[in-house]
């Protein structure tokens, strides 16, 4: 599946839901079927900067296509984090790097997160967009 189709996905699932609560819910569901991030990447070079809860990201290439696994120590930011995954892992990074992510405002979450909260969603974007761009620099001087 193609990035937009993931976030098209996304958005469909969350018009199921009328109300917010039900949306903060699901996004809570979303955080507990996440899988845990390997103890080993719990370090401090894989958290997040300008996130108020811990977020590590973890990312690696496997056979040309950049994956991420993550995990934070807030439940509603696990769930946030585990979209942008879901939305992003598994692309390469050219299309992580140029990805136009549109899923976030057409759910609402925008409207409905605390400011810490979204600018720390911003910080998990920004981060896995940087990557796209490092690995994708790194497989042009190869």
């Amino acid at each position: 599946m193609t990035i937009n189709e993931i976030q098209d996905e996304l958005i469909s699932d969350f018009e199921l839901f009328d109300e917010w609560e039900s949306k903060y819910e699901y996004i809570i569901d979303l955080a507990k079927q996440f899988p845990p991030l390997e103890e080993q990447y719990k370090t401090e070079e894989n958290i997040i900067k300008g996130c108020q809860s811990r977020v590590w990201l973890n990312a690696y290439m496997e056979s040309d296509l950049l994956k991420f696994e993550a995990d934070s120590d807030a439940i509603i930011v696990r769930g946030l984090v585990s979209m942008l995954v879901k939305v992003l892992s598994g692309h390469t990074p050219e299309e992580i790097a140029s990805a136009d992510l549109y899923f976030m405002e057409r759910i609402g979450l925008h409207q409905h997160l605390a400011q810490t909260r979204s600018n720390g969603l911003a910080a998990m974007l920004k981060q896995m967009k940087a990557y796209g761009i490092a690995y994708q620099a790194k497989s042009v001087n190869q």
